[in-house]
């Protein structure tokens, strides 16, 4: 079954073979340290808002419309409506067109990845065999797909039990590598080349995720753990409801990640 996280349910179809799937962005950045805007002066969250741009007066999630210019400030309105009236089929479907062969596709036009799941035990089988024959055949699918009410290009490359789909870039998103590979050497000195591969063999590891730590990351969380230290523990204000001294599970749960963070990086101290 598809994970909680998924935020794209619909069909994967090949000829008359189909079945329900989901997916889900097989990448996050929801762990990187991430700062809000702040009022220097009362230290409160600085917030935004649409407002009219002749009045200056903000504007209500119900006023809020889509519109497409064909002139200075004139605007042609289109409903929630009116838009999906006009959604295509691949809203829903992944239908795969053709086949190419794995390797002929360059690395620069993937864009993307997301993971591809069954959405239901019923078509668990429909999506192995599919998935099964890509492999046996060392190819990979194309299709289309709408995601945020915009047609991409993907290609479903079959991976382990599941199914990797990848967005492609447009053609003319891509700029040729020749117009800047151009000058370059071609050939090189076979004794120099010699001496670069014994550099080398004694630097080749088996790859590991751990190869791709963001240092800045690791100086933002250690410089928030020292202030965390520097501050006065904030007073917890009591509500109107219930003002009783209750123990508070954020509280709990924020110092546990102070300790593992802590943790953490005197551990890499350790092992640096």
């Amino acid at each position: 079954m598809a994970p909680r996280r998924t935020y794209w349910r619909g069909y994967l179809k090949l000829s008359l073979v189909t079945c329900p799937v989901a997916m889900s962005p097989a990448t996050s950045e929801s762990e990187k340290v991430r700062f809000h805007t702040l009022n220097k002066a009362t230290g409160n969250r600085v917030v935004s808002q649409y407002v009219d741009s002749i009045t200056g007066r903000p504007v209500t999630d119900e006023n809020e419309a889509k519109g497409y210019e064909r002139g200075d400030n004139d605007y042609v309105l289109l409903t929630d409506d009116e838009l999906e009236s006009v959604e295509l089929e691949t809203v829903r479907t992944i239908d795969i067109e053709k086949f190419v062969p794995r390797e002929s596709i360059e690395w620069v036009y993937l864009d993307t990845p997301h993971y591809l799941m069954p959405n239901d035990k019923i078509g668990n089988e429909a999506f192995a065999v599919i998935r099964e024959a890509m492999k046996a055949e060392n190819v990979l699918g194309i299709s289309r797909v709408v995601i945020g009410r915009r047609e991409r290009a993907v290609v479903l490359e079959p991976r382990g039990e599941g199914i990797v789909v990848w967005t492609l870039r447009f053609g003319d998103e891509v700029r040729p590598e020749g117009e800047y590979f151009q000058g370059i050497e071609k050939k090189a000195d076979p004794k120099t080349v010699a001496a670069i591969k014994k550099m080398i063999k004694p630097r080749l590891e088996k790859w590991s995720s751990s190869m791709v730590t963001d240092p800045i990351q690791e100086s933002l969380l250690k410089l928030i753990a020292s202030k965390k230290k520097a501050l006065k523990p904030a007073k917890k204000a009591k509500s109107k409801k219930d003002a009783s001294d209750q123990p508070s599970n954020v509280i709990n749960i924020m110092d546990a990640l102070k300790k593992s963070v802590e943790a953490d990086l005197k551990g890499r101290k350790k092992t640096g």
